[in-house]
């Protein structure tokens, strides 16, 4: 069959006709992110394929929401959901390709066939109770549960769709300070708290969706989205017509606050309880009519719309009686529900301002500030020492007065992005040789340069324990004084031919790392920056690299060696050669973290920030932090903060887990970047000081954050 072609007003005019070397045969429906296709490989499997806009295939920020999905797909088993078979989020046109699963959506199948009855009902709860227990147990919050993303199998009912992000509707986008879901399904913390959303979420969701199965409209009922957000958040769900035998069940899955929801294990012995006769036989939706083969979605229905699910009028009176209730307290609520679902800003959006921020009364007298020290592209990468701010953007070094914000002095340097900020090494400020081989130290109260050295071509250097490690391209390793710029010795680590150090503020030893070809295995060497003697050498199992150092110990990410995911987190001890692994619940991508104690806080690309106890030998807590990507985690005596991509500053409740506040958004003009590395924040005391995409600098009292 020739690619069928689209002429509808803002789609392209013409579809493609391969997805990789899958041929597309026919159109399955069009969304604002995207057409998913109907597809054969070449065995002849059938698949759908979700092939982007091309107008989105040119925004590399919705690039990596589109690797997120596949990449969330991918990790769900099979069982639950519609298999990835293949897929290629930098492609040209970005796509994947998912086993093409027979059957209608249960929102297709309300529309052609009624409510369900009380026997299919509870089959449905159980089977979507299942999928979101084997979703979240490949650490998944899906965010978007609704009837159109449930497909009715002949095997029982499948999820689909991770975690799209359209730009063009109600899925928005979280980075910039937006919600994200279909208004009827989404719970009330994705209105109130929209980055702190968890599994709860779509527990939430499935009382919502059970509610459309059982009724054909939703618990929270209006033609207006806004006075629906206004209901899940503030009123009661109306179940009228929920058979009693699943009603109970489906208001515990409707609690306002999430941790008064059942989990899917819970639910699943409930429903087992409800009726001796409860039975797991094959899931056949009743009435089928038509053929369903090519119904994901039926052909000239939309994959996704922001209306999906809302509500049916069926006689309720209730809109009549909540009405001027709702719109006035749409009016309280409002801004953040008509930010939600007119395209608008939350909040806490920044306007764009570059005044110094306004004081805030707090517990202390520190009220902070916001500077913008220089032009810049990116954000300004900063460390603190010798009682200044130092800062680094492409082509410039600085230092602030952390009291106000004001600029002390500023000092040139090569172009080109930064990737470390400038330390105190030997009492004189290091920029960091990212671009260029010369090494430079400068006086932190003038900015004057105090020395200036040229490094081997190819070689790098990192900062320890008040020296400077050059590495040349041969392996060879100098250790050059912070204080004069002189070189103090010269050789090879032995058991390394290049080896990669890695090194810790307020740590004085360096550690190299070199995994075995096989992956099996990694040797670790402890290094004496001031004399280059080797303190201890071992061999330890896996492919590790280091992360953090506290007491005596090494905190390193065990990854797998082809895929790079972290597995596990493992402290060793040279003293004693004692090690300890304490492994995920789910691996983490991209993993970056923070020690503190005996304890490890690991954040992964896709926004999971991870608590570890490596002396109880448990991991604490995972918080879905709602941002694609954040910066290495940094640890206070009650906070763990974070900076996301948009310029945020995140404070995690060390102790529980929870979000407890964050700064506006900072993106600035050049928002379709995506920065090589974002600054991670510099705790000071009570005093939190963050940098932000629009240039900008800024200070926060660490003390309360949720007054931010």
């Amino acid at each position: 069959m020739a690619p069928q072609r689209n002429a509808g007003a803002g789609a392209e005019a013409e579809l493609p006709e391969y997805a990789g070397h899958y041929r597309l045969e026919s159109c399955l429906g069009s969304g604002g992110m995207g057409v998913v296709h109907m597809a054969r490989s070449a065995s002849g499997m059938k698949l759908a394929v979700k092939v982007v806009h091309a107008q989105f295939a040119k925004d590399p920020d919705f690039r990596g929401r589109f690797r997120q999905e596949v990449a969330a797909a991918r990790k769900v088993s099979g069982a639950f959901t519609a298999p990835v078979v293949d897929a290629d989020p930098d492609g040209e046109r970005p796509w994947m390709a998912t086993l093409f699963i027979p059957g209608p959506t249960l929102s297709d199948h309300v529309k052609r066939n009624g409510p369900m009855e009380p026997a299919q009902l509870r089959r449905l709860m159980a089977g979507l109770a299942e999928a979101l227990r084997d979703i979240h147990r490949a650490g998944v919050v899906h965010r978007d549960l609704k009837p159109s993303n449930v497909l009715l199998a002949d095997d029982g009912p499948k999820v689909i769709d991770f975690g799209i992000s359209r730009p063009m509707d109600s899925e928005l986008r979280t980075e910039t300070g937006r919600l994200i879901g279909t208004p009827p399904f989404m719970a009330p913390e994705q209105f109130r708290r929209p980055r702190e959303v968890g599994p709860a979420a779509d527990i939430f969701a499935l009382g919502s969706v059970m509610v459309h199965a059982a009724t054909g409209r939703g618990p929270f009922d209006s033609d207006s989205p806004y006075i629906v957000a206004y209901q899940v958040v503030h009123d009661e769900p109306d179940l009228t017509g929920v058979p009693d035998e699943v009603a109970s069940l489906v208001l515990r899955c409707l609690a306002k606050e999430p941790e008064e929801r059942p989990t899917p294990d819970e639910l699943m012995r409930e429903l087992r309880s409800v009726a001796a006769s409860y039975d797991t036989q094959t899931f056949i939706p009743a009435q089928r009519t038509g053929d369903t083969e090519g119904s994901w979605p039926p052909a000239g229905t939309p994959v996704r719309t922001a209306e999906a699910g809302h509500a049916v009028k069926a006689g309720r009176g209730r809109g009549l009686r909540l009405g001027r209730r709702a719109v006035l307290g749409a009016g309280a609520f409002g801004l953040a529900v008509v930010g939600a679902l007119a395209s608008l800003p939350l909040l806490d959006r920044d306007d764009g301002s570059r005044q110094p921020a306004s004081p805030r009364t707090t517990s202390a007298a520190f009220s902070g500030w916001q500077a913008t020290p220089a032009a810049a592209d990116s954000a300004p990468l900063c460390s603190h020492g010798a009682g200044r701010l130092l800062c680094a953007t492409s082509g410039l070094v600085f230092a602030l007065d952390p009291s106000d914000g004001h600029v002390l002095w500023r000092h040139p340097v090569g172009k080109g992005p930064r990737k470390e900020p400038p330390v105190l090494a030997g009492g004189l400020v290091q920029p960091s040789p990212d671009q260029g081989r010369r090494l430079e130290a400068l006086d932190p109260a003038s900015g004057k340069v105090r020395w200036q050295r040229d490094t081997p071509e190819a070689g790098s250097a990192v900062y320890a324990g008040g020296m400077l490690l050059v590495r040349e391209a041969d392996g060879k390793v100098t250790g050059v004084d912070g204080a004069s710029g002189d070189p103090r010795w010269s050789h090879r680590i032995t058991g390394h031919e290049v080896p990669y150090f890695a090194t810790f503020t307020g740590d004085p030893l360096a550690y190299a790392t070199s995994a075995s070809e096989d992956g099996k295995s990694t040797r670790l060497t402890v290094v004496d920056p001031q004399t280059g003697d080797v303190r201890s050498d071992a061999r330890l199992d896996g492919t590790l690299k280091p992360f953090g150092a506290a007491d005596g110990s090494v905190f390193l990410l065990s990854v797998d060696a082809v895929h790079g995911d972290a597995r596990a987190v493992v402290r060793y001890t040279p003293k004693t050669g004692e090690s300890r692994r304490v492994p995920f619940t789910v691996p983490l991508q991209q993993a970056h973290g923070a020690v503190r104690g005996n304890l490890a806080y690991v954040m992964g690309t896709g926004g999971s920030l991870v608590a570890v106890d490596l002396e109880a030998r448990e991991q604490l807590w995972e918080l879905e932090t709602g941002t694609m990507r954040g910066s290495t985690p940094v640890a206070g005596d009650r906070y763990v903060y974070v900076t996301a991509s948009d310029g945020r500053l995140l404070a995690v409740d060390a102790r529980r887990g929870k979000l407890a506040g964050q700064t506006s958004p900072r993106l600035g003009d050049r928002s379709d970047r995506i920065p090589a590395a974002l600054p991670e924040p510099v705790v000071v005391g009570d005093r939190l000081y963050g940098s932000a995409p629009d240039g900008t600098v800024f200070a926060v009292n660490g003390r309360d954050p949720a007054a931010w």
